[in-house]
Parts: structure tokens; C-alpha cells; sequence
């Protein structure tokens, strides 16, 4: 509902000016319109690598290691994120290369912070990561991995110069707990999407059946 005495329009973007270019990523003054036809300024933040002919970013990779007489694992990765200033917890992710989709980054991802080849299950849709701050987009990508093949028993990374990445191995089942044991233990910060995930594991596993409470 619009409010009283202001008119109502599609809100848009006017113009995207460069303030800042790195490496990595620019910083723009982004001019639009709101619903109430104000013009307004923004900080955008905008990766320099994204290709030209995609609208996202890169992949983040939610794996499951699967082996005989073993519980299912996801594979998470823990390295140092100088802006966060301590190590974080998060599923293997990477940006998309020029001639490549979703499906194959990922498994290219994959086999390079973790060591691991594993088969696509599923893709979703381009997904937002922080879009009050930057117009960054991810695909999450489903992926099994068959511990049994002897290419997954004794996996080797495939790191790039001042690539620092520890494999985390943690079960599915139990992935809630495990994370926050890590917590207790560790001065971690976990990525919202590998919570969010245990958090919806931890519904599925336990609370399958339970029908919500009304509140009187």
C-alpha cells in the first residue's frame, strides 16, 4: 500500500558510476528511483570477474561423501578470511570460469579445494548472497561423492599459490551438533548457508513428524 499524499512507481536503477576498482571487485554509486519516486544513492559492491555472458558469479557446493559402513558426510572447508579476520567454516565454493556452467565449476571446484570427484544431483536457480551490499549471485550445487572409488580413498587437493584450505568431514546426521562442538572448541565463524543447511538437517532428522504449536 502506498502512503498517503506520494505517488507510486517501479523502483529502478538509474546509472552505475565507478568509484573505486581493484583486482577483484569495484565499488559504484548506484543512483535509483524508489516506490515513491525519490531518487536515492547506494554503495554497490560488484565482483570485476563475473563473465560477460552470465548473470552469476560462482558456486557454492553442498557434497556428501558416501561410503560402505561409514555415516554420510558433508564436505565443508575451513581457511582464513582476512576480512573476517579469523577462519571460517564453509561448503567448497569457487567463481565460474569464462566457457564454463554451473555444474562443471563445481566439480572442478571441488576437486581442487578438497581433493574429491564427485557426480552433480542437482542445481539450483541464481541465488543472491548479500544483496544490501553487493549484486554477487550463486548457483548451489548438489553433489554425491563415491567414497569407494579409489580416486575418493585417499583424495589430494588441488590448491593454488596462497590457497590454504582444511578439509572438514562431518556427518550428516549429526551436523548441527558437530558444527557447534567445532564452535566450542574453535574460534570459527560459520557461512550462514552451512548453518541454515544443519538447521534444516537437524528439522528433517528429528522433527519429521512434529506439527507446529499454536499460541493461544
Amino acid at each position: 500500500m502506498s502512503c498517503p499524499g506520494k505517488s507510486s512507481t517501479e523502483p529502478h536503477v538509474v546509472k552505475e558510476e565507478v568509484t573505486a576498482t581493484g583486482q577483484w571487485v569495484k565499488l559504484e554509486k548506484t543512483t535509483y528511483v524508489d516506490p515513491s519516486g525519490n531518487t536515492r544513492i547506494w554503495e554497490t559492491v560488484k565482483r570485476t570477474t563475473r563473465p560477460t555472458d552470465t548473470t552469476v558469479d560462482g558456486v557454492g557446493i553442498i557434497a556428501i561423501l558416501k561410503r560402505t559402513l561409514h555415516k554420510d558426510c558433508v564436505v565443508l572447508v575451513k581457511q582464513f578470511r582476512p576480512p573476517m579476520g579469523c577462519f571460517t567454516l564453509e561448503f567448497p565454493a569457487g567463481l565460474i570460469d569464462d566457457n564454463e556452467n554451473a555444474e562443471t565449476a563445481a566439480l572442478r571446484e571441488l576437486k581442487e579445494e578438497t581433493g574429491y570427484k564427485g557426480e552433480v544431483v542437482g542445481v539450483t536457480p541464481v541465488t543472491c548472497l548479500d544483496p544490501g551490499l553487493s549484486n554477487c549471485s550463486t548457483q548451489i550445487v548438489m553433489v554425491n561423492i563415491n567414497g569407494d572409488d579409489i580416486e575418493n580413498i585417499n583424495p589430494t587437493q588441488q590448491l593454488g599459490d596462497g590457497e590454504f584450505v582444511d578439509v572438514i568431514l562431518l556427518p550428516l546426521d549429526e551436523f548441527q551438533r558437530k558444527i557447534d562442538e567445532l564452535l566450542r572448541k574453535e574460534k570459527l565463524v560459520v557461512d550462514s548457508k552451512v548453518y541454515i543447511y544443519a538447521m534444516g538437517m537437524s528439522q528433517a532428522f528429528f522433527k519429521p513428524n512434529e506439527l507446529p504449536v499454536l499460541k493461544q
